[in-house]
């Protein structure tokens, strides 16, 4: 299957506080490491973002062109570019502070016709990008398959109801979603998380993923069926981008076994459960050989020996 993946949502440098007094810059944001994970597994892949025309702006698009990813025209409007901190703790986990801003200028041109668009975390609820990316998902749903990975950050998002009503509005447009189980526990007030994942799954998309760290990942389908994979054992390094590695394999899949684009929705609806099950295991090999060295770092096809 051929086409382009429009991936759309911020791009930004992170500053990596870590528990020895070592701090790195990289450049981040959740879905600039999906589109750079496409672009690695060799993929045709656009971003729709929001840079400044700043050092930390062209770090970024370098980093994007090195991995094979194109700037929408537009995506460089920004009067700065967002910096992102992570301070991780004793097993590597992050928590994040922001000095960011979301918008899509109005000028923008993505590519016309992509067979996905992808969006996730902060640029589906911060306004005033929010409502622009959510009626680009609604126009584009006409020609492509919908992707959507909520990827709560708490010191953006406000209160959680409120947060979960503007994520379930992004989740019911959707045909694929990927979701923490520590998102879904933040956004739900701690409700049983696959409760609310077989909710998700009834309210329009086809595919929920639950991702459990190093417990594994659960797929709940639209019809009911559910199936789960283990996650290999590796030594952590980090977990900054793991979860954005696994979305980023997720739609890899998906255009591998022919389900993307708005003309094959019941074919996805459909999948069988070896498919399924063979997607998520390799999904959850991208996301380990991430957490196993710094920073999010996708594998490329040549590392998971697929060239």
């Amino acid at each position: 299957m051929t086409g382009t993946a429009l991936v759309v949502g911020e791009a930004l440098v992170d500053v990596v506080r870590r528990i020895d007094g070592t701090v790195d810059t990289h450049p981040g944001g959740s879905p600039a490491n999906v589109a750079i994970g496409l672009g690695r597994l060799g993929r045709d892949v656009e971003l729709l973002t929001w840079l400044g025309a700043d050092a930390h702006g062209a770090q970024v698009r370098a980093h994007l062109e090195g991995s094979g990813v194109r700037l929408a025209p537009g995506s460089e409007s920004a009067p700065s570019t967002s910096v992102a901190t992570a301070t991780l703790d004793e097993t590597g986990a992050a928590t994040y502070d922001f000095d960011l801003t979301w918008e899509i200028a109005a000028d923008a041109a993505p590519v016309p016709l992509p067979v996905v668009v992808h969006t996730g975390s902060i640029a589906a609820v911060l306004e005033p990008g929010g409502a622009a990316v959510a009626a680009l998902l609604e126009n584009a749903r006409a020609h492509a398959t919908i992707t959507y990975d909520p990827n709560a950050r708490p010191a953006l998002m406000g209160e959680p109801a409120r947060a979960r009503s503007a994520v379930e509005r992004i989740v019911a447009i959707s045909d694929v979603v990927k979701v923490s189980d520590e998102d879904i526990a933040w956004l739900s007030g701690g409700a049983e998380v696959d409760a609310i994942a077989r909710q998700w799954a009834g309210s329009g998309p086809a595919i929920v993923v639950v991702t459990r760290g190093g417990d594994g990942a659960t797929a709940f389908l639209s019809d009911g069926r559910e199936m789960s994979v283990d996650a290999p054992r590796v030594t952590v390094a980090d977990t900054v981008g793991a979860g954005d590695s696994f979305m980023g394999g997720l739609i890899d899949g998906l255009w591998g076994a022919g389900l993307l684009g708005a003309p094959r929705r019941e074919a996805l609806r459909a999948v069988d459960d070896a498919t399924v099950t063979s997607m998520l295991d390799r999904c959850a090999r991208i996301g380990a050989i991430t957490v196993s060295r710094p920073g999010a770092n996708p594998p490329s096809s040549a590392e998971l020996g697929e060239d």
